[in-house]
């Protein structure tokens, strides 16, 4: 019980971590193409990450690691940046913030094809009502964003459910850190050959909060929030922990509209409202 404690515990500090990310990428896009962007934040974090490596001297993972890392680092590292930072050229980062109400859905999802996890009927009820809520929201909202919006951001919901999963199952052999550290490094030579090529003309005109939220994803949502996440997957559940994303956009939402002054409706913290209902019933049946 204590570990499935600290597993919740974990997990919710990478939730409000990673809650900062939309509206961090949603300010940098103002100054910074999503190519580079994507590849500049996944370069840093993988040098950081490489550096823990070397000095806390950690063995290579071994040969049948490396599918889980690739996937792992094409899920996360990849994907889910770069197409979020696509899609946030169409909508504000209010209304994506909606969609990460799907990200656990798609996080158990793959749990159980990747993890083998088996959650009790009734945690499926309660994930899918979560899920549905936060979805059929965006859908009826008119504004705040365009179909191709909408349709890049559920691609990168299911690629990171996909990542989220991989990885936590790795982690348990690995650890936490670990995975992602090696997930980063796995891409850097890929990820470094983006950042030069999409390198910009000159930085004259870069803001300081797009510099400051360059650094944020870079070294939050690309690390620091990682380490915790998947040391939380691995001890609580996928599955089950896996759930607290729901409550990923009651924190993306408030920080949009306190540093962006992006309007936050009610029927959004009345959607939120309820999947914190939906968060505590799969928490009991996962």
């Amino acid at each position: 019980m204590r570990q499935f404690g600290e597993g919740w515990g974990s997990g919710l500090l990478g939730v409000i971590i990673f809650s900062g990310s939309l509206p961090a990428t949603r300010v940098a896009v103002g100054g910074f193409t999503p190519l580079f962007l994507t590849s500049a934040r996944a370069v840093i974090a993988a040098l950081l990450g490489a550096a823990l490596l070397l000095l806390l001297r950690q063995a290579r993972p071994e040969r049948r690691d490396l599918l889980s890392l690739g996937i792992t680092s094409a899920g996360v590292v990849i994907g889910f940046p770069l197409l979020t930072a696509l899609a946030l050229q169409h909508m504000t980062s209010a209304h994506s913030i909606v969609f990460i109400g799907l990200l656990p859905l798609a996080t158990a999802i793959f749990a159980v094809l990747r993890g083998g996890e088996r959650p009790r009927p009734a945690f499926w009820l309660f994930s899918c009502a979560g899920g549905v809520a936060v979805a059929g929201f965006a859908w009826a909202q008119g504004s705040g964003g365009t179909l191709f919006g909408d349709l890049l951001m559920l691609a990168a919901i299911l690629i990171c459910g996909l990542g989220y999963a991989e990885g936590a199952a790795l982690s348990r052999r690995l650890g936490g850190w670990q995975v992602i550290s090696w997930a980063l490094v796995l891409a850097l030579p890929m990820m470094g050959a983006v950042m030069l090529a999409s390198w910009p003309s000159g930085f004259a005109g870069i803001t300081a909060p797009e510099w400051l939220s360059l650094g944020y994803v870079s070294v939050f949502s690309m690390l620091v929030g990682f380490i915790f996440w998947y040391r939380g997957l691995a001890l609580g559940g996928i599955a089950g922990v896996g759930q607290l994303q729901l409550l990923q956009p009651f924190f993306g939402l408030a920080l949009a509209g306190l540093l962006l002054g992006e309007p936050v409706a009610w029927t959004m913290i009345a959607v939120t409202a309820f999947v914190v209902v939906c968060v505590t019933g799969a928490k009991r049946f996962a």
